[in-house]
């Protein structure tokens, strides 16, 4: 699907390019590029201490949550209804500290996504201008990545229609 969006992307702006015999194309892998340099497996690793360190605070909740409804079972005959009642509220509410706890790091939008993006920017930011180095020096007009859903990671800006098809959308 990808190399289709790709492809479709690479037809659209050669056709938007009336010098298609002076267009200089390039590709990148990045996934080869990222698993090549060492700031990348150094900023996995620090993301993947962080993991570990949630992981075993998450496991240690739902240990505890263990423990607790194992006691509660065995002694809930005994226990009186205000007793019952108390314990039934401590686990649910410590269920959902668990599933919040989950929420927060792993979820949609969570910890774990913010911290990705943190300890990768340099990592990326670096990538990026080593593409825009490239791309001047040997004169490249696009470069994509085949390995990305950002397929367009460098454009010659002479090439960029903005301010004219804003004329025609204003009627100038």
């Amino acid at each position: 699907m990808k190399t289709i969006k790709g492809l479709f992307l690479v037809l659209f702006l050669l056709s938007l390019n009336t010098s298609f015999a002076q267009s200089k194309i390039g590709y990148i892998d990045s996934k080869k590029i990222i698993d090549n340099m060492q700031e990348a497996k150094d900023s996995k690793q620090k993301l993947d201490n962080v993991v570990a360190d949630w992981q075993k605070n998450l496991s240690a909740l739902q240990d505890s949550l263990k423990k607790i409804k194992d006691d509660f079972d065995k002694k809930k005959l005994i226990l009186t209804d205000q007793l019952k009642s108390q314990t039934e509220k401590d686990i649910k509410d410590l269920e959902i500290s668990i599933n919040s706890f989950k929420t927060a790091k792993f979820g949609e939008n969570g910890e774990y996504f913010q911290k990705q993006t943190e300890f990768m920017k340099p990592v990326q930011d670096r990538i990026f201008k080593a593409i825009e180095t490239v791309a001047r020096k040997d004169d490249y007009d696009y470069v994509f990545d085949r390995n990305s859903d950002i397929l367009l990671l460098y454009v010659n800006e002479k090439f960029d229609l903005t301010a004219k098809v804003q004329k025609v959308i204003e009627g100038k």
